[in-house]
């Protein structure tokens, strides 16, 4: 039993869904309701028995338009224009009489029941003729073009046929399937298929491929890759800065100072800022310690100064240990009342480290028990003289309380930046150095950052790290909004991918896909380096790192357990330096080794050296993560030969030549493919076969070369002694001749001593 549906019921017939579903609930085939229902034969035939004979001619009528030539006028007349059939008996002849593709019978209800199906529902009726009207369709100054070859064979082979392939392209990793299909001009599924049959690797369209995968496609289809190594952003944009500054010196304009406060905790420091700022922010913080970097821009007689106040020195060198170099001008804030501390003393040796200038504020002048000639005595025998003892260093008397010397020191600050000769292009693109970063839970990820050059403009593209984004809000130290910051301009930046480093430079850029990938590229890179620390210098590598062209100079860190060892081992190892390797003692002190020894030794590549010193924990573990090589000893002898053995091995090796032996060339033997053979005697010494040889005639050397093979009769040998008999070929040379000396002698490199 052959079940249909309404709607195909509808379209055999020529009538719409709608009319049937009617008419079966007018005659009582209530179950009848949508266009999807089925029916079986019995309820076919009952339903073309509903529709009246009239409901047929219009679509019989545009049959016999469409064909003419195929159904006869006459032919379709008779049986459409006929009442219903009383009996079956007229029904084959009505078949038989006019073409089938009319079926006149099809609204009789009492004899559908018994014809056969193929007779009741043709198919190939409604096909044959849908298709004509479809060629006919086309528009005013339409010219044979035929519309189903759009879905005809030649025009999809010019869709996917693949554009002329280049001979060698170039590509940048990340390289995805996506963008590899396109400069091939093949298809990505081709390329998906190929990867999971060939190379059983499964990809996504949008999946980055290794870069040996990506050549080896390129090969199988024809094409040379080559890949584009992605520069290192810093570098590429530092040059591309560097360049485009010097190409416009014209735009340089002087640029204000970046000063950082530097001192012992609890000296003034940021009470001093304060007073500077005339914002009362040190009341704020826990325990009088600042907690966060900040930034400061301050104005004064129409110039600015910008201050960093920082946690510390180690955050200060932790900065410097990325490669970013922010201050211009270090601020030695020293009471004057408790004069020189140990944290004075570190923050001096990390601000000279840094290579800048320092300037001493003598703070708290205003208490009674201020002693600033004290201060300035300990400062000098730290190799910090003032001016006015001949010296070279400013030393300015403050208080925050009173105010005093708050105007010379920015007097004297602004001097230094005219002696500096600070200057920027503003009309650059933006870069700098990101001073922090957090999470801000209405702004989302926010860098305080300082620019160095360039200008900063609102919506411009930044990339710091792996951090990415673009600056959709700029605030200025006071929290207001602001849509540009110039060169020494502080500014919190907010809508960046992730919270970068503090210290990590930004740059800004025009192309936020460029940056994504940049950023995507040196996430790649810190997960395949393990996050991996850079390597720093050894006792053990310092001669590898100076034969790559490192400056001869070995750092140092020098801790013990009483004051009279530190002076003793200062005294001693100063005097290995030579003209040649200098010995510099970055910072000297009495106690354990502290994380701020280490982070300096991580920032200056310098080696630690406790004598009955120990590190404490957190320096250990910091030590170990930053790669900083630690040594504890408990003799001084070990440590002056230690370091002497590290400085010994910078001295250039000396190359000596030393003498092996020599032979005699008794016979000449020559072979078509080696060439000539040299029969010898051994006449002092030994022959080696790896040795140099040089070939003596009548007295004058005539060649210098290598030997290539030694042997005795037939048998390779290592070494020939005196008074054997051997055969030697000399490499690249055939002229020798009997009664020719060949002298064997090797070079040694000779490590140089420093006595």
């Amino acid at each position: 039993m052959t079940k249909i549906r309404i709607s195909t019921l509808a379209k055999e017939m020529g009538v719409k869904s709608q009319l049937i579903l009617e008419k079966c609930k007018e005659h009582g085939l209530e179950h009848i309701t949508h266009h999807a229902n089925t029916i079986d034969d019995k309820e076919i035939n009952l339903i073309r028995g509903f529709l009246k004979p009239s409901v047929r001619p219009s679509k019989e009528a545009e049959v016999k338009k469409a064909v003419p030539e195929e159904v006869g006028p006459k032919k379709v007349s008779e049986p459409v224009k006929h009442k219903p059939l009383p009996s079956m008996a007229t029904k084959p002849e009505a078949i038989k009489a006019a073409d089938i593709a009319v079926l006149p019978s099809k609204g009789k209800a009492d004899i559908g029941a018994k014809l056969p199906p193929t007779l009741i529902r043709p198919p190939k009726y409604i096909e044959v003729h849908r298709r004509p009207p479809f060629k006919r369709i086309g528009r005013p100054g339409f010219r044979g073009r035929i519309e189903p070859k759009r879905f005809g064979g030649p025009l999809k082979e010019a869709v996917i046929a693949p554009k002329a392939k280049e001979l060698k392209i170039s590509l940048e990793p990340p390289i995805t399937v996506k963008e590899l299909s396109g400069r091939l001009g093949i298809k990505a599924s081709s390329i998906i298929t190929k990867l999971l049959m060939e190379h059983n690797v499964r990809a996504t369209i949008n999946q980055t491929l290794d870069e040996d995968v990506v050549v080896v496609l390129g090969m199988e289809y024809g094409v040379e890759i080559e890949l584009k190594k992605l520069q290192e952003v810093g570098r590429a944009m530092e040059k591309e800065f560097e360049e485009f500054i010097s190409s416009r010196p014209e735009d340089l304009v002087p640029r204000p100072p970046i000063v950082t406060f530097m001192g012992h905790v609890d000296h003034g420091k940021t009470s001093l800022l304060d007073a500077i700022r005339k914002a009362n922010v040190a009341a704020g913080e826990v325990g009088g310690i600042t907690q966060h970097i900040g930034a400061y821009r301050v104005e004064t007689n129409g110039r600015a100064v910008v201050f960093l106040d920082t946690p510390g020195h180690e955050a200060f060198t932790a900065m410097r240990a990325r490669g970013s170099q922010t201050t211009d001008v270090v601020v030695l804030v020293v009471a004057a009342d408790d004069g020189v501390m140990p944290q004075t003393e570190e923050a001096l040796n990390h601000a000279r480290a840094a290579d800048v200038p320092i300037v001493v504020a003598i703070n708290k002048i205003d208490k009674p028990s201020a002693n600033p000639l004290k201060v300035k005595q300990q400062l000098a025998k730290l190799e910090l003289v003032p001016e006015e003892w001949g010296g070279k260093t400013q030393f300015i008397e403050t208080s925050a309380v009173t105010r005093q010397g708050l105007d010379e020191l920015l007097e004297r600050l602004l001097l230094e930046a005219e002696i500096l000769e600070l200057k920027a292009n503003p009309k650059s693109p933006a870069r700098g150095v990101v001073l922090d970063a957090r999470l801000h839970e209405g702004r989302g990820v926010v860098a305080t950052v300082i620019v160095q050059d360039g200008t900063l403009h609102l919506g411009d593209v930044i990339i710091c790290g792996h951090a990415y984004g673009k600056a959709r809000a700029m605030y200025d130290d006071k929290g207001k909004a602001i849509q540009h910051a110039g060169p020494s301009y502080p500014v919190a930046v907010s809508d960046l991918s992730v919270v970068p480093d503090a210290g990590e430079k930004f740059y800004a850029m025009d192309d936020v896909q460029k940056a994504r990938q940049i950023a995507a590229k040196r996430q790649e890179n810190l997960r395949a380096a393990g996050l991996q620390a850079r390597q720093h210098i050894t006792l053990e590598n310092l001669y590898t790192n100076i034969e790559r062209g490192k400056v001869k100079e070995l750092r140092i860190i020098l801790k013990a357990d009483v004051k009279g060892s530190v002076e003793v081992l200062d005294s001693m190892l100063a005097e290995l330096s030579t003209k040649e390797i200098k010995v510099r003692i970055l910072h000297s002190g009495v106690g354990n080794i502290t994380e701020s020894d280490v982070i300096l030794a991580d920032a200056s590549d310098a080696v630690i050296i406790g004598f009955y010193s120990v590190p404490e924990d957190g320096a250990s573990a910091l030590a170990e993560k930053s790669g900083v090589e630690i040594r504890l000893y408990q003799v001084i002898y070990d440590v002056t030969k230690d370091i002497r053995s590290a400085m010994e091995g910078l001295l250039e090796p000396e190359q000596r030549e030393v003498a092996l032996g020599n032979a005699e060339i008794l016979q000449i033997f020559k072979a078509s493919k080696l060439g000539n053979i040299a029969g010898c005697i051994v006449r002092g010494g030994k022959i080696t076969r790896n040795s140099l040889v040089r070939v003596r005639r009548d007295g004058s050397v005539i060649h210098e070369g290598k030997l290539t093979s030694l042997r005795i009769v037939k048998e390779d040998v290592k070494e020939v002694r005196q008074g054997l008999e051997c055969g030697m070929k000399v490499a690249g040379f055939d002229d020798l001749k009997m009664g020719d000396i060949v002298e064997a002698y090797e070079i040694k490199q000779i490590a140089r001593t420093l006595g």
